[in-house]
């Protein structure tokens, strides 16, 4: 995919800039002389050039500092709990630098992990404005359904038939943690939690590529699709949807394959 290695803000088009308002942020990194060092006189808080910010919303003020080795990751995942809650809607655009003075950090980082949101195919570059989230309709996700199918119900089924019942068991945890996380209702929460889940099941193949795999397909289901309102699926889907993991693991204990086959199948057709 195409890549903007400028990023850029705007005038043009919809920068809600609605991260960090909520409560996904990242903690300010202070300016210090090291940092302004360099900049152009005259240049605004992570401007750069061929970046026009001005008509965006007003700065907030700063928060506590944090490392600068983990603003990045920090970002990175704040954006995509964002995507994931709705708060970074289909068709919006926004651009690195109002993004960067909502987390109260430079562009760079911003626009590093939104270039990388742009690999998994989350957003796309818009020249001279920043970044678009991308438009989903259904039938995506049913492909991503289909495409999760393929490759993880085999997997879980051999499983089924090798792996021992205790060490099934071990992945109690995690499944109960999904069910708490599904009802607070938060639905970036509880996608976590899943993915987590899902994780751990694969592991037990001992193949990574697969993990990686599996866990791109499953982040690119859980994007809210085009129209939906966030917090579109309830806390009773989230909550039925999670325990489908503990009723996943007593099927894979009494290696009922007929039933695990059957419930991963319909777990990917209703992926949060």
């Amino acid at each position: 995919m195409k890549q903007d290695t400028q990023g850029s803000g705007g005038t043009q088009g919809t920068d809600t800039g609605r991260v960090g308002e909520g409560r996904f942020r990242v903690p300010a990194q202070p300016r210090t002389a090291e940092r302004e060092r360099g900049r152009p006189r005259g240049a605004g808080s992570g401007a750069v050039r061929g970046e026009h910010t001005h008509g965006e919303p007003a700065v907030p003020p700063p928060r506590p500092a944090v490392q600068r080795s983990s603003v990045r990751g920090q970002v990175l995942a704040a954006l995509r709990t964002a995507l994931v809650s709705g708060e970074l809607r289909p068709g919006e655009v926004h651009s690195a630098p109002v993004l960067a003075e909502r987390f109260g950090v430079s562009a760079t980082p911003v626009r590093e992990a939104m270039q990388q949101l742009a690999l998994e195919g989350a957003v796309e570059v818009v020249p001279n404005r920043g970044f678009r989230v991308v438009e989903r309709d259904a039938r995506e996700l049913a492909e991503l359904a289909e495409v999760r199918a393929l490759i993880e119900v085999p997997v879980m089924l051999r499983l089924a038939r090798t792996v021992p019942a205790e060490r099934w068991a071990e992945l109690r945890p995690l499944a109960e943690t999904t069910v708490r996380a599904a009802s607070s209702g938060c639905r970036a929460t509880y996608a976590e939690s899943d993915r987590a889940f899902h994780g751990a099941v694969l592991a037990l193949a001992g193949n990574e590529q697969l993990v990686r795999i599996a866990e791109d397909l499953h982040r690119r289901a859980q994007w809210p699709l085009t129209g939906a309102a966030p917090g579109a699926r309830g806390r009773a889907e989230l909550v039925a949807d999670a325990h489908e993991h503990t009723a996943l693991l007593d099927a894979l204990i009494a290696q009922d394959l007929d039933v695990v086959r059957a419930l991963v199948g319909e777990h990917f057709t209703g992926a949060v």
